[in-house]
């Protein structure tokens, strides 16, 4: 049975997060955000920290990198592992930077498609990079199967050409996970993840953008001109099976939807953290005994987002906890990062609303926190394709019979 308490054993780690939330991130949130595209090296000492913990084995789930599910068969015991420890951590450190967190080296998205998808030997190969993920090009948006990157096997190399934009740590990390298709002919099933290592011929960052929010994080353009890679690079198998379709690439998104709910939830909890603070500060008293009616409206306000915030938490901690006892979560997934995109962007908003001319100054982080939240609404698939996949899943139908 699913206990939706924070387990025993992932406490100590999620106390670590929320420090080094409020301790080192927080501190320089505001500086890394006005210094846009400038590298948070603050991030350093943290991430040498993280790999100490993580050769040590103590750092179960302590990043992107802890999402690799277990597929054994021989253990039916119920498990709280990496999944969750790793949506409960991230929004701790989210609680003090969303930004800051995107930006922590060898903790990209990438480095989820490599748990996901990668076999034995490549998980052990790529171990200690920093992966970041190119999936989005200029023709398309949310719908991943219109991969137009090709891939073109030589020798025993694959050739790739291609453009990729909205690439978060396009530039810092140190390999980029690249979608591309092996052949448009037979569409979805030929899509397959390879992994570019930074400095590789023919791959070149064209520009960074510059971004509404999470601005510490740096988002590239990149382009593929005759890129040749590895053909132990494609991660998982080389084989297109049109049965399975697209299912192998996608699900990566099982296990990174979760962890961008948790991103939501994080970024989400630090405004109603520090509103419930000005609200105290100016009077206004908020009461759990008595039903929100019969209160302030600023204090059912506050009420009826924190009731929003707890619902995308627990489908959040559903969807995690499922990977980790190896149940089928693509529905919890998209139910996680729909409920928990929306409402992050709702509260954060609402926060700056309810601090009124606090909310919308840069005197608190309460209008930073409002723009970094609109991002984990769209990118790992936006609110409009979350839908249609839970649609899609409650139905029994397929893309191609509910677009």
């Amino acid at each position: 049975m699913i206990n939706l308490e924070t387990p025993r054993k992932h406490r100590a780690l999620v106390d670590q997060a929320h420090q080094v939330a409020m301790n080192m991130l927080r501190p320089i949130s505001r500086k890394y955000d006005q210094a846009e595209h400038a590298y948070p090296k603050e991030l350093d000492m943290l991430a040498a920290m993280i790999d100490g913990l993580s050769e040590s084995g103590a750092s179960e789930g302590a990043g992107a990198t802890g999402v690799r599910r277990d597929t054994s068969e021989t253990d039916t015991s119920v498990k709280n592992g990496a999944n969750l420890a790793s949506v409960m951590s991230v929004a701790e450190m989210c609680w003090g930077d969303t930004g800051l967190l995107l930006s922590m080296p060898r903790q990209g998205l990438g480095n989820s498609a490599i748990a996901s998808v990668a076999n034995d030997e490549q998980l052990e190969r790529f171990q200690g990079t920093w992966a970041a993920m190119a999936i989005t090009e200029p023709a398309f948006g949310s719908d991943s199967a219109q991969v137009s990157t090709t891939a073109k096997l030589d020798g025993d190399h694959y050739v790739i050409n291609g453009e990729k934009i909205f690439v978060t740590s396009g530039e810092r990390a140190d390999s980029v996970v690249v979608w591309a298709t092996l052949d448009k002919a037979l569409g979805r099933a030929a899509i397959k993840s390879f992994v570019v290592e930074k400095g590789t011929p023919g791959m070149k960052v064209e520009r960074l953008e510059h971004k509404l929010g999470i601005r510490a994080s740096d988002t590239a353009v990149i382009t593929f001109t005759d890129c040749r890679v590895p053909a132990e690079n494609l991660l998982g198998s080389p084989e297109v099976d049109v049965k399975q379709g697209f299912a192998g690439a996608m699900a990566t998104f099982d296990n990174t939807r979760p962890l961008v709910a948790a991103m939501a939830i994080g970024c989400a909890r630090a405004s109603l953290d520090l509103t419930r603070s000005l609200l105290e500060d100016a009077g206004v008293e908020i009461d759990y005994d008595r039903p929100a009616i019969t209160q302030s409206a600023a204090a059912a306000r506050f009420l009826q987002m924190e009731a929003d915030l707890e619902g995308a938490t627990l489908l959040t901690m559903q969807a995690a906890w499922m990977a980790d006892n190896r149940k089928p979560n693509s529905l919890e997934a998209s139910m996680a990062k729909a409920k928990a995109g929306r409402v992050g962007s709702d509260i954060t908003l609402g926060c700056v609303e309810l601090a009124s001319g606090l909310g919308y100054s840069e005197t608190e982080l309460l209008e930073k926190w409002s723009r970094d939240s609109k991002i984990l609404d769209i990118f790992e698939g936006t609110q409009q394709i979350q839908q249609l996949i839970v649609a899609r899943r409650i139905l029994g139908l397929s893309s191609a019979e509910l677009k």
